[in-house]
């Protein structure tokens, strides 16, 4: 990691590092790691399982963000995803099909946010409300309006699971963090995400086909979405349309926003909003263990999206601008040396 990422995402860092204090003081064992029958046990190991689908979701929707778009969809993909793998698993199939259904019906659901927004130029947030709409209502038709529970225990692995004592969904959204933002730091695709959130109209006549890389981001958003959905079955064993992935969009926003990306476009970085979802849930940790009422998860959850939003507001961004420059010194001009006779202005 370069110098100029740890800059980057030092606020966030910083962040996280003062929630998991409050967790440490409102409960001092929160730190305190166990290693049992094969899986490791304490409650920072629970911050890291139970926000992996934040986590997840929140991979796809930094690519979306960066162009200058939103998916208000990923809940309703997460209830999809869950309902197919569940009544694939059900029918008396392996655990792969079932998990391979769930992620086709993820990208299907990506393509369609994709299409509607690169070819049919439908605003991002009416496209992706579309399908946050329709899509809970297609899970609960998968599932018949009811719970579909399963006890495939190769699907349950991938919820419940652990390898070599690390939970399952800890590894994955790791795996994925790290897999997407290689490839879009290793290659010019990044680059071109951030042209387009910059300014569409201009990367088109730079020759980049934003269309293509417009359909790209929401099947990757779709994609992650479908894994939290996966996760989510897996970890209660069933599929519940009603409930699965129920708000977990704004989450995911909120994680991209606490990363310190802006809702503009433009540059990203998936690092910075892994560390926002696990702030997020570090947040709920501390909730809990303090034995607050969980409303007011929502309610500082609402204070942290209009502190973010104030922050990045122009007005605010001017006048922390205007401040630096009037603390900046200003250099006059230097006196004029003598040397050997002659008259030599000093160089700073």
């Amino acid at each position: 990691m370069t110098g100029t990422t740890l800059k980057r995402i030092a606020p966030q860092l910083i962040i996280l590092a003062v929630v998991l204090l409050l967790n440490f003081i409102v409960f001092p064992d929160f730190f305190s790691i166990r290693f049992q029958h094969g899986r490791m046990f304490g409650s920072v190991i629970d911050v890291f399982n139970r926000g992996a689908p934040t986590a997840l979701l929140a991979i796809g929707m930094t690519l979306i963000i960066a162009t200058k778009g939103i998916d208000l969809s990923v809940g309703a993909v997460m209830a999809i995803a869950g309902a197919v793998a569940a009544s694939v698993v059900t029918t008396g199939a392996g655990w792969v099909p079932a998990v391979l259904a769930a992620m086709a019906a993820g990208l299907l659901c990506g393509l369609w946010n994709g299409l509607l927004v690169a070819i049919f130029r439908v605003q991002p947030i009416v496209a992706t409300l579309v399908l946050m709409v329709a899509g809970r209502g297609v899970a609960q038709l998968i599932t018949e309006g009811k719970i579909m529970t399963f006890l495939n225990p190769g699907l349950i692995h991938i919820g419940a699971g652990t390898v070599l004592g690390i939970p399952t969904p800890i590894l994955l959204w790791i795996f994925m963090g790290i897999t997407v933002t290689l490839i879009v730091r290793r290659t010019a695709l990044g680059m071109l995400i951030e042209a387009i959130g910059i300014n569409e109209i201009s990367s088109r006549l730079a020759g980049i086909n934003s269309r293509v890389l417009l359909v790209t981001v929401y099947l990757i958003s779709g994609f992650c979405a479908s894994l939290a959905g996966i996760v989510v079955a897996a970890d209660i064993q069933g599929a519940d349309a009603n409930n699965a992935g129920l708000w977990m969009e704004l989450d995911a926003i909120l994680a991209v926003v606490i990363g310190g990306n802006s809702l503009l476009g433009g540059r990203f970085s998936i690092v910075a909003s892994l560390l926002g979802a696990l702030i997020i849930q570090s947040v709920n940790s501390v909730i809990l263990l303090s034995g607050m009422p969980p409303e007011f998860n929502l309610v500082i959850k609402a204070l942290l999206i209009i502190a973010i939003l104030f922050i990045q507001s122009p007005a605010v961004k001017h006048a922390i601008y205007l401040f630096r420059a009037s603390a900046e010194p200003t250099f006059k001009d230097e006196p004029v040396v003598k040397e050997n006779g002659a008259e030599k202005e000093s160089v700073s």
